[in-house]
């Protein structure tokens, strides 16, 4: 699994830019995602896919272990949704050799 070191070394190498550098343009860019969906807005971002804010109803959930009912509170989630451009370099068919 890609850590946040890995990402920023492939965006330095990438893009010809120091490791600080695109660290800031990292965080820049997550923050960016954060505060639009703080705000409510969908983020799309092309080749790659959408970011939207979804709500859950508040609803009654079980303790598995004491099989006790216990309430669930409202929430919000982010929801993501993969672009057509990467849904379809995942979905290539692999090539006989």
């Amino acid at each position: 699994m890609a850590g946040k070191g890995d990402v920023i070394n492939a965006i330095a190498e990438q893009a010809g830019i120091t490791k600080k550098e695109a660290s800031a343009a990292f965080d820049a860019f997550v923050n960016y995602i954060t505060d639009t969906c703080q705000s409510g807005e969908r983020c799309a971002i092309p080749g790659l896919g959408s970011f939207s804010v979804t709500q859950r109803k508040a609803r009654e959930g079980r303790n598995p272990r004491t099989r006790e009912t216990i309430a669930i509170p409202a929430s919000k989630n982010v929801r993501f949704k993969a672009g057509k451009d990467l849904r379809d370099l995942l979905n290539v068919a692999k090539k006989k050799k």
